[in-house]
């Protein structure tokens, strides 16, 4: 997917000569927590959100520091923080320059800028013009939806359950492919074979909960442990066992 699939468009914007108060209002009343500035132009010049106002002096919560380490830093930087506490003006706190994409990048290089930035969403930009937002609330609805499209997928054979999910495991340098077997009955996945590492169990199960058309996922993997050679069962298997003697 990319990012003109999920943003929201029409994005709320705000003028970088807006008062502080008025991009306040604009968050609380539209339940949003960034606002993109835009000049008269409509340019991007800006991005103003709640990180950029939570060392406020009306709080009490600028930046303090001792002297020493004030007279370290220098005062450019104290002067720019101070504006950052005290402005008046969404130009005077906003964040600048701002990180964007396009409506053609993917969703797997959004997710990256998000974590290397630690931001918590992008402008979507066309011809340097705003046209829509990014938000990690936007990723999560996708997911969502997604999670509803496996739902009302169509029915799959157990072939093809089976050919897709061994198909998926050989992609997977951490499963012992050639160690384990799935069968496949009305669409219950059955796991059969020898682990060499037990956290390869989880892996194996989500790799088959995800697979299309998997109504139940049956574990009968059993691990090896390295040390011992004593072979343990899936949990599934050892509560059987208990419940048969």
């Amino acid at each position: 997917m990319k990012a003109g699939e999920v943003m929201t468009q029409n994005a709320v914007t705000v003028d970088p000569d807006a008062s502080i108060m008025q991009a306040i209002q604009l968050m609380l009343q539209r339940r949003i927590s960034g606002l993109p500035v835009v000049n008269e132009t409509g340019e991007l010049v800006g991005i103003v959100t709640e990180g950029d106002l939570l060392r406020r002096a009306e709080l009490g919560t600028q930046k303090r520091r001792p002297r020493w380490i004030e007279f370290l830093i220098g005062p450019g930087r104290l002067a720019s923080e101070y504006v950052s506490a005290c402005g008046r003006r969404v130009h005077e706190v906003m964040t600048a320059p701002v990180q964007t994409v396009s409506e053609e990048t993917p969703l797997v290089e959004v997710v990256k800028i998000m974590e290397s930035r630690r931001i918590k969403r992008l402008p979507v930009v066309r011809d340097g013009r705003i046209v829509g937002i990014v938000s990690r609330a936007n990723l999560l609805r996708a997911l969502a939806s997604a999670g509803r499209d496996d739902k009302l997928a169509s029915s799959v054979s157990d072939a093809e359950i089976r050919r897709h999910l061994l198909a998926e495991l050989a992609k997977q340098s951490w499963a012992p492919v050639a160690l384990i077997d799935v069968i496949v009955r009305k669409g219950v996945v059955h796991l059969w074979g020898t682990l060499t590492e037990e956290r390869q169990r989880q892996g194996i199960r989500v790799a088959a909960e995800n697979t299309p058309g998997v109504k139940r996922v049956e574990d009968h993997l059993v691990w090896i442990e390295p040390v011992s050679g004593i072979a343990l069962p899936s949990a599934d298997d050892f509560k059987a066992i208990g419940q048969a003697s």
